[in-house]
């Protein structure tokens, strides 16, 4: 068994950057990995780059271990090298569990939201919107704050629990009108059942409301100082009319009033910046106008979608990119793209928390779709150099089987009895039956019988590979067995089949007798599981 590495910690700088430099050299050998995308594994023979020990060993291990390899699972017999490796990568995560020892959420008063500013959310984000709204209400308590700017609002849901629920006065910035002009007549709605319960309802406070691309820090600072100076701040009320034009032409002349505001000294009252799921650079802006404004006293944010953050090395723009951030991770000289930021936002306990059943299906899908990367290497180069998307091809592909498999009227027992032509009649005939109920199932720990599926995958064999005359007339439970198993060897390949002719179908790509399939699946194959 590998011995346990040591613990890392952010409690100083000190510490942060030996944690980040430990990072980066652990990364740094697997870089060629790190930039591969998965549906070019067969295509680049990406296999390749992986120990071959550790290819042996992992080829034979359930598929119940392999879903426990992102979260650190190591057996004892696997290669030293690979539990090395597993043990230091485990070092070296964030913690995944929450602590909610902090002092600061000692005493904090979580508001129950009512129904009528609840409408529209999940339980999920009635959850978030309850709890951060409280977290703000004390930071903004402790700091002096009557001001909270709402960054990547969306439909508006925390801007207006903070309006109403703590009367604060809240700008809520979005890039989108439309989710600007949600806002504005969801808060309408709100105000008046608000005004119904509360004396004085003429100073009641409803979130104002920005439509602009926040593309830097630039841009929130200049809101952020210029907001509070400006009673007739443009607003978004007006649905016939964008702000987000407005607000980037005069970008300059916000800057310009907001550095005078600044030299001058006439900063005005503080406020708070605030996220929910502040997606990419969102987050990275709010740190950075945290740093450059005055007025803005702290920050509040919970971000989201690392990947779409972008990179220095990566992108051509004059504006800071979202990563690296700091001089400490510039120096590191660590890069990652777009296919290591993708593979960063995976989650360890999603793989984990996977039956059997789905990681297999998860499995094939990834298997398909890198087969049929080699289709479009070989067949049509032209389309690949585009990286095209085929969309969800694959997830389409098996809820169609399983919703065929759960409306079919086949009996769960007695299959092997069935005479080839009448069986064949039948799964036709259930196939397309719209009325089966799913409690007129065999259910089998919470499962559909895999007699069910296992008939309709014979007839998905027999319709594609014979006609009727080929079928004899009735048949022994021998022949039925020797079929299931011909059919067990080759419904991946009947899958792979038509996964691709439906994504050469989106990619406008004509089917052609020059297309050889079962070759390439032959190259595949040994990989699936």
């Amino acid at each position: 068994m590998a011995a346990p590495r040591r613990s890392f910690s952010c409690e100083s700088a000190t510490q942060t950057l030996e944690w980040m430099n430990a990072i980066a050299v652990f990364l740094r050998p697997f870089k060629p990995l790190l930039d591969a995308h998965v549906v070019n594994f067969f295509k680049d023979r990406l296999w390749e780059m992986v120990d071959e020990q550790w290819m042996e060993c992992l080829r034979k291990e359930s598929v119940e271990n392999l879903l426990k390899l992102p979260s650190g699972f190591v057996q004892d017999y696997w290669p030293h090298s690979l539990q090395e490796f597993i043990c230091t990568l485990r070092s070296l995560v964030f913690a995944r569990e929450p602590k909610l020892s902090h002092p600061f959420l000692c005493n904090l008063h979580v508001a129950s939201l009512g129904s009528v500013l609840t409408q529209g959310m999940s339980l999920k984000k009635k959850h978030e919107v309850e709890i951060l709204a409280a977290v703000i209400s004390k930071v903004a308590s402790g700091s002096g704050a009557q001001t909270i700017i709402d960054v990547g609002s969306g439909q508006g849901y925390l801007a207006q629990a903070l309006s109403f629920e703590y009367q604060l006065s809240v700008t809520a910035i979005d890039a989108s009108l439309h989710h600007a002009t949600v806002t504005n007549a969801r808060a309408e709605r709100i105000k008046k059942h608000y005004a119904a319960k509360i004396a004085g309802s003429q100073h009641l406070k409803v979130p104002r409301t920005v439509t602009c691309h926040v593309l830097s820090s630039d841009i929130l600072t200049a809101l952020s100082t210029v907001s509070l100076h400006e009673e007739n701040v443009e607003q978004s009320t007006d649905t016939n009319n964008s702000l987000e034009n407005d607000v980037l032409e005069n970008l300059k002349s916000h800057i310009g009033k907001a550095s005078y505001l600044y030299n001058n000294r006439k900063i005005g009252p503080p406020l708070v910046l605030a996220g929910l799921h502040a997606c990419g650079d969102l987050s990275v802006n709010m740190l950075r106008t945290f740093v450059d404004c005055e007025q803005v006293k702290a920050v509040v944010g919970v971000g989201c979608c690392y990947n779409l953050l972008s990179e220095d090395h990566a992108e051509k723009t004059n504006t800071p990119c979202g990563f690296p951030m700091s001089r400490a991770a510039k120096l590191s000289g660590l890069t990652l793209g777009k296919n290591a930021h993708d593979l960063a936002c995976q989650s360890a306990e999603r793989w984990r928390s996977l039956t059997k059943d789905d990681a297999l299906q998860n499995f094939d899908v990834h298997t398909f779709r890198a087969a049929f990367q080699m289709v479009l290497d070989k067949y049509f180069p032209d389309v690949l150099t585009s990286s095209p998307s085929i969309g969800r091809k694959g997830k389409a592909l098996r809820r169609q089987r399983m919703r065929q498999v759960i409306e079919s009227k086949l009996g769960t027992k007695g299959c092997n009895t069935v005479p080839f032509f009448t069986f064949k009649q039948q799964c036709k005939s259930a196939a397309g039956s719209l009325t089966m109920k799913t409690d007129e199932l065999e259910v089998v720990d919470g499962c559909y019988s895999n007699m069910a599926l296992r008939a309709f995958l014979i007839y998905a064999a027999v319709d594609a590979c014979t006609t009727l005359e080929e079928l004899p007339q009735s048949s022994s439970s021998s022949d039925v067995r020797c079929l299931e198993t011909t059919v067990e060897k080759t419904d991946n390949y009947l899958l792979f089949k038509e996964f691709s002719m439906s994504g050469l179908s989106r990619l406008g790509c004509g089917p052609s007798e020059d297309i050889n399939l079962l070759e390439i699946w032959k190259e595949a194959q040994p990989f699936a599981i």
